[in-house]
């Protein structure tokens, strides 16, 4: 579990593919100190295991799914990446409840100015758009962010001038491709209300109210005592 606040960047040092898999070696551009062997780190926003590690960095190995899922299949040596530590529990949950698993890739479409901050908007694919609200959270190459704006395929975040020094937002243009995951309690509200409201997710299939088309009615409610 992680926060997206990120701790700072790194750089990837060494890719060695396997198939359609990938060992990436990475060196931390900040201190990283008392790191262990099978630890999370979320690279990018992708919950990642350190399989090794030394002074001058670590190693972790995406799978296929991984690679399919995220953006990390693109990256090249001397990339910088965003990293974050999982959370402890007794830590200041500054950002939101981020699980490191990425939903989908989003792109951006437009930075602009705004004083001293960037507005960017990025599209997504509307699948997504029930879990995405006006004031939310959502992360962003792992990067917790409040979504000042959306609608069913598209969303728009602000970046204040020390987000974009601490990561790697400031390389954003139109075209770029990052790593989303939408506010975890959102995609559980969306799950329970599935069977009523027709807009589950991807297993929202197996409802029998999905199924048949039922969705929240006065006769529901009138069936099951609510009313």
């Amino acid at each position: 579990m992680f926060t997206g606040i990120i701790q700072g960047q790194g750089e990837i040092t060494s890719l060695r593919k396997n198939g359609t898999e990938c060992r990436l070696a990475i060196r931390p551009l900040f201190t990283l100190t008392d790191v262990i062997d099978g630890e999370s780190i979320a690279v990018n926003g992708a919950c990642l295991s350190v399989e090794s590690h030394s002074r001058e960095g670590f190693t972790a190995y995406a799978s296929a799914e991984t690679l399919a899922r995220t953006t990390l299949g693109t990256l090249l040596n001397g990339d910088l990446v965003n990293l974050e530590r999982a959370l402890a529990l007794g830590d200041r949950l500054g950002g939101h409840l981020v699980s490191g698993h990425v939903d989908c890739l989003a792109t951006v479409r437009e930075v602009r100015p705004s004083g001293q901050s960037v507005c960017c908007r990025l599209e997504f694919p509307a699948s997504l758009g029930p879990e995405v609200i006006a004031k939310g959270s959502v992360a962003l190459d792992g990067i917790s962010l409040t979504v000042n704006d959306c609608g069913p395929d598209f969303l728009e975040v602000n970046i204040i001038p020390d987000t974009q020094k601490r990561t790697t937002m400031r390389l954003w243009r139109p075209g770029t491709r990052v790593n989303m995951e939408t506010d975890l309690i959102g995609k559980y509200v969306r799950s329970l209300l599935g069977p009523w409201s027709g807009l589950s997710g991807k297993d929202a299939g197996n409802d029998a109210a999905t199924r048949t088309g039922a969705g929240l009615s006065r006769e529901l409610l009138l069936r099951n005592g609510f009313i």
